[in-house]
């Protein structure tokens, strides 16, 4: 439990960094791969809690606060080097930003507590996230992948939605709202 444990404190050690980094409207060098440390640590923390048999729910709650708290930082580190690129996107990205408000409403309205589903739309955001986190803070530019983002980035929040609205009982790792449907039906059987 200690090796995919570490990786989440890892994850959320790096994330001040990060914005301590930016902090000045530049970044160094050293940013983009203390971002790489992170995102690997959040990509293998999962595998290894799998393979060892321990993904309890603590683990994959913690592990989605990790999340939030590493991309929060590394938006306000955008903001701080890159406000111009932010204030070009501000309508889609304030989209995106709403629709997370709303599963954070729902989440709480209908568990108490936030959601920790880990779906593959959330892999695929994460991974359109590294390429605009590498265009911006590596290349000083947005575009075309910044697109990408806000549109996974709303899908991703209405699927969740959507499977928060489904699910009678707080579930973790639940992969798509086709998994969902299948625990909804399973809860329903005698």
């Amino acid at each position: 439990m200690w090796i995919p444990v570490s990786l989440v404190i890892l994850r959320c050690a790096i994330a001040p960094f990060l914005l301590w980094d930016a902090w000045d409207g530049r970044v160094s060098p050293v940013f983009l791969v203390a971002y790489g440390i992170a995102v690997m640590s959040d990509i293998f923390d999962g595998i290894i809690a799998r393979r060892l048999d321990v993904s309890t729910e603590g683990l994959r709650t913690a592990d989605s606060w990790a999340d939030r708290w590493l991309y929060l930082c590394v938006a306000i580190a955008a903001w701080r080097t890159h406000a111009e690129v932010i204030l070009d996107f501000r309508e889609p990205l304030l989209t995106v930003v709403g629709l997370q408000g709303m599963w954070w409403v729902v989440n709480l309205a209908k568990y108490g507590r936030p959601a920790s589903y880990h779906t593959y739309s959330a892999k695929a955001w994460g991974l359109s996230l590294i390429s605009v986190a590498i265009a911006l803070f590596g290349y000083n530019t947005g575009g075309l992948l910044l697109w990408i983002a806000i549109i996974l980035g709303c899908f991703h929040t209405l699927e969740e939605i959507m499977m928060t609205l489904l699910l009678p009982t707080w579930h973790h790792d639940v992969l798509s709202i086709v998994h969902a449907f299948r625990l909804r039906r399973l809860s329903h059987q005698p």
